[in-house]
């Protein structure tokens, strides 16, 4: 028996060295598992912050292309009443010209007239003015 009582240590050994083997797995395992949660834990709370700081940049984002369109708009408007002011500007200079020139020679014919007729007397012009 005691042959038998020797094997049976043998085998209560190895058991013992095998739970052992299995528990020492098993604690690594688990502080491994800790912190990987651990480190999920901190992705979530970043994810978090992240995500808001998206929320808040979208809606910068959107305020200032609103802001950018309302200057685009302006801008434009403002381009359009410049050119149709410059456009009625170089209209106005044109008639300005033309009615200089033809009071110009209007002047010249009055001066000129050695009749001795008023103004008014004279013929009316081309374009049935005085």
């Amino acid at each position: 028996m005691s042959q038998q009582g020797a094997v049976l240590q043998g085998y209560n050994n190895e058991l013992i060295k095998c739970l052992e083997d299995l528990s020492d797995k098993r604690d690594r395992l688990h502080k491994e598992i800790l912190e990987e949660e651990e480190e999920k834990q901190h992705i979530q709370n970043d994810i978090r912050i992240l995500t808001e700081r998206l929320a808040q940049v979208n809606e910068s984002l959107a305020r200032k292309i609103a802001a950018r369109n309302d200057f685009d708009q302006t801008i434009a408007e403002t381009k359009a009443a410049y050119k149709k002011i410059m456009e009625s500007s170089q209209s106005l200079l044109h008639v300005l010209k033309r009615e200089s020139g033809q009071l110009k020679e209007r002047s010249k014919m009055l001066m000129s007239d050695g009749r001795g007729e008023r103004a008014s007397e004279k013929p009316p012009l081309q374009d049935g003015t005085l």
